[in-house]
């Protein structure tokens, strides 16, 4: 028997004991696969019966699966700004999409607010994101200013999907003079601040450009690596391949069959990254973390069945999402976590997993699951989380608690649910629980009282309303009207 083939055998022989322990020397490789826009109910490993993920399903049923998992936002640019940051997006003045002119504007996420990449990367990781950033567009925002030595992709919020359709709009446009009202979704992806010329359906693009990274940090034996690959399908524009639409021949609603077409590309890219991780020999320690930013848009085909609201909504729709943790050396397959977790939570967890120093005076919203998933006890008994998104004269807001969930309905009533039971949210039991609802909204107002004046709003009628209405209204949001 080979030295190696020794290795595997004893690694094997320890796993029942070792499971979950993590060493300095064992620090895992971490690839964090982000999707955009994606329903609750559109993977297998949730549920899903039409749309068919079998890469990502064999992932989970290998690993972890995350029943309640959490984003902190229901929009793609504050639930980033909260992934990186380990903070709620309204502390720091992040709680809407940047600006969706040519440059966002010039804003960007603080300066001061230090991202997870750049505590793994001063930790020693090799550090790449591919994909879509949308978390500020201008050399102090760019992705190698925040802790990234590799960047493949776009940095506005999002793309169109076919080059062959748009590059020829975009020389158009070129042509025409518009330069800087050129629509961001046309543009040349980038690499490393150069202009490429990518020649594939961005989805399969963006997977070929995962593998590279991979290869590349293969070779650097003493360096572990950090991946953030966020793929903007399914997001729109709903663009797909015919030949990944014709795997799902059943499906006649177009809107769906686009959709699944769009969801099934990333399913086959996952396939080329395990695949690369074999290849590599970095398959078994690598920690992959798959999830989305927010919840799913049924009218563009997507499902958040078996729950109630969808992207933009403080209802379970609209942040719950998939999750699954895969990681052969220290995760024993078929496991499901049951308790609430938040995107919030990857800052310190991964920090922890990987030896990083955490800046002393960094602030986090979150905590290190890692002692929970071992126990498989809850990581945050007793304390809330919250998801608040504005809109035109109030703010929408719900927070949860253990198996409690209090909801704000389009700012006019409160609503409580024991969503461990009730995961659709169906039975309104405010009236049966009326000091439960009491206590968790006065809680929230409290922690509302840390949020800052947004520093951007999307679109400029935003910022108008904001200020017609004298926004944010927070003495309204949490009176309790139906008490």
């Amino acid at each position: 028997m080979n030295k190696k083939m020794f290795k595997k055998l004893g690694a094997l022989c320890l796993m029942s004991a070792s499971a979950f322990s993590v060493t300095a020397a064992e620090r895992p490789n971490i690839l964090w696969i982000l999707v955009d826009d994606m329903g609750y109910g559109d993977v297998g490993f949730n549920g899903s019966t039409d749309i068919r993920t079998p890469n990502l399903d064999t992932l989970a049923q290998q690993g972890m699966t995350f029943d309640a998992a959490y984003n902190v936002h229901p929009f793609c640019g504050p639930s980033r700004a909260g992934l990186m940051t380990g903070r709620y997006p309204h502390m720091f003045g992040s709680q809407f999409n940047l600006p969706t002119s040519d440059i966002s504007g010039g804003l960007g996420i603080d300066s001061n607010e230090t991202f997870i990449s750049k505590t793994l990367q001063n930790s020693g990781y090799y550090t790449g994101v591919v994909g879509k950033w949308h978390l500020g567009e201008t050399a102090e925002f760019h992705p190698h200013q925040r802790g990234f030595d590799e960047f493949y992709g776009f940095l506005n919020g999002g793309h169109s999907y076919f080059p062959e359709k748009f590059k020829p709009q975009y020389e158009k446009q070129r042509e025409q003079g518009l330069n800087l009202a050129i629509f961001p979704y046309l543009k040349p992806l980038e690499h490393n601040g150069k202009e490429v010329d990518e020649k594939e359906y961005i989805t399969d693009g963006l997977s070929r450009e995962a593998v590279n990274f991979i290869e590349k940090a293969a070779d650097k034996k003493d360096q572990p690596f950090f991946l953030y690959l966020a793929y903007n399908a399914p997001h729109s524009p709903m663009e797909a391949k015919q030949e990944d639409m014709d795997q799902f021949p059943d499906i006649q609603d177009e809107k769906r069959k686009i959709y699944a077409g769009m969801v099934y590309a990333i399913d086959r890219g996952v396939k080329r990254i395990v695949e690369s991780l074999k290849a590599t020999d970095q398959f078994d320690n690598t920690l992959i973390v798959f999830w989305s930013d927010n919840g799913g848009r049924p009218p563009l085909g997507a499902s958040n069945h078996p729950l109630r609201g969808r992207k933009g909504s403080a209802l379970e729709g609209g942040t719950r999402t998939p999750m699954l943790f895969h990681w052969p050396e220290k995760i024993k397959g078929g496991q499901h976590f049951k308790h609430p977790v938040s995107t919030l939570d990857f800052y310190p967890t991964f920090a922890g997993l990987a030896g990083a120093e955490v800046p002393k005076d960094k602030k986090l919203d979150g905590v290190d699951i890692w002692p929970s998933l071992k126990s498989n006890t809850t990581p945050r008994k007793g304390k809330m989380l919250y998801v608040m998104r504005h809109r035109y004269g109030f703010s929408e807001v719900s927070a949860r608690r253990d198996n409690w969930k209090a909801v704000n309905i389009e700012g006019k009533r409160w609503e409580l649910y024991d969503i461990e039971k009730d995961i659709g949210e169906t039975t309104d039991l405010s009236a049966k629980y009326p000091n439960v609802l009491r206590e968790m909204v006065a809680e929230m107002e409290i922690w509302s009282w840390q949020h800052t004046q947004p520093e951007w709003f999307h679109i400029h009628a935003e910022g108008v309303q904001w200020r017609e209405k004298s926004m944010p209204r927070f003495h309204e949001t949490f009176t309790l009207k139906n008490q």
